[in-house]
């Protein structure tokens, strides 16, 4: 008995030192999970707020710092204009989460040289856990390159870069900064889960080319809201394979409105647009594939509660759409559009034709619904609309009015 005794004390310390090792490790590691945040201040490592002076290793530079501490890290760029020439920043090594706080201006630079054959300014790849903030301005000086882009004549064109670009981020913010005149597309997504865009300011003028404003392509789970977006461009573009996509808040003026596509393969699906407006834009709400095409889909698809102030093609579904020369029959679009809803969208039409679908013929637009539609055109009469291959319904206001009460055919 003695002997079961103290064979059952020496398990119980042992099970005790267990216990104690198994404690202070997860207080070790609970420590490093809860380690602050360090700022990374740019100008220690040999940052120079002049607008003459790169500061691309310096930005580098404080980026690994911030990336190697346990905790993440802050870096910051003070108020000033710094000059950044383009560069690649990787996060998959990062030991916590990461900031870039702008609080002054990065300046692209103007020379040729540093706007073709690449397609970014400043790249984050791989990265998560990332918010960019801080007020500040990214100015990309679009209109030292803008008279380069001759890409719509010319296929060997090289693309100018945009600003700003992500690559397989995942669990980012960005908020509070300013985007103004991009080479080329404002901010670009690609790979990218879990993202929210918020209280974005971008800036291009009407006639600056491809200065699209966000643009979206094989990524999910993405919030865009509270922002202003004025380009030359698409305000919001959505690329295949985007999903689950919710908007809301945008004013979009000048540019060429909010697109889905062009699509000429794969597919969109759960994309939500409210409680927006567009003022002055080329189009407004605007769903496009390219003729031909292979097979894919864009469904479930909403648009509601937005305002169009002289927005010259208000309501658009485009599966005729073939820019550039070497175009094909217009009835070979093989992209199924079905589930799309407009609901509660009202102003004005600098066209007649304020509501224009023109569906495929091989793939006829399936499940529309129009409801309660409220637009008129701006030139004093009657705005109609031109329905091609699409199958729906349309109740509440119809101005225009449809062929049909309540079906289209």
């Amino acid at each position: 008995m003695s002997l079961f005794i103290k064979s059952s004390s020496m398990v119980i310390e042992c099970v005790s030192l267990l216990l104690l090792v198994l404690l202070i490790n997860n207080v070790q590691a609970a420590r490093i999970l809860q380690a602050p945040m360090k700022t990374f201040d740019v100008n220690q490592y040999g940052g120079v707020a002049d607008g003459k002076t790169d500061n691309s290793k310096a930005f580098i530079a404080a980026w690994n710092e911030a990336c190697k501490n346990n905790g993440g890290g802050v870096v910051l760029f003070q108020k000033g204009t710094y000059l950044v020439n383009p560069l690649m920043i990787e996060g998959s090594a990062c030991k916590g989460p990461m900031e870039v706080q702008i609080q002054g201006t990065l300046l692209a630079s103007k020379e040729y040289q540093y706007s073709v054959g690449i397609d970014h300014w400043i790249l984050f790849r791989y990265v998560a856990n990332l918010v960019i903030s801080g007020g500040g301005t990214l100015d990309g000086q679009g209109a030292s390159a803008w008279p380069y882009n001759d890409c719509i004549k010319n296929k060997q064109c090289k693309a100018l870069p945009g600003s700003l670009k992500f690559d397989f981020a995942n669990n980012t913010k960005i908020e509070n900064i300013t985007s103004l005149n991009s080479k080329n597309t404002h901010i670009n997504c690609f790979a990218c889960r879990d993202v929210i865009f918020s209280n974005i300011h971008i800036t291009a003028p009407g006639d600056s080319p491809n200065t699209d404003g966000i643009k979206i392509g094989e990524s999910s789970n993405i919030q865009i809201h509270d922002s202003v977006i004025a380009t030359g461009d698409d305000c919001l573009a959505f690329l295949p394979d985007s999903r689950n996509i919710s908007v809301t808040r945008i004013h979009c003026g000048p540019g060429h409105g909010i697109s889905l596509g062009s699509i000429s393969s794969k597919s969109i699906t759960g994309l939500s647009v409210t409680n927006s407006s567009l003022v002055g834009t080329q189009n407004g709400v605007r769903i496009k594939t390219k003729s031909p095409s292979q097979p894919g889909s864009v469904s479930n698809v909403t648009f509601q509660h937005i305002q169009m102030d002289k927005v010259d093609n208000p309501i658009v579904i485009d599966q005729q759409y073939c820019p550039g020369s070497g175009c094909t029959a217009p009835k070979t679009s093989e992209i199924q559009i079905t589930d799309v809803k407009y609901i509660d969208i009202w102003g004005t039409s600098n066209t007649e034709t304020a509501v224009n679908f023109k569906c495929s013929e091989n793939k006829p637009c399936t499940k529309i619904e129009l409801r309660d539609i409220n637009l008129n055109y701006s030139g004093g009469r009657q705005a109609n609309e031109s329905c091609l291959n699409a199958k729906g319904v349309a109740s509440g206001k119809e101005y225009p009015k449809s062929y049909r009460p309540s079906t289209y055919r």
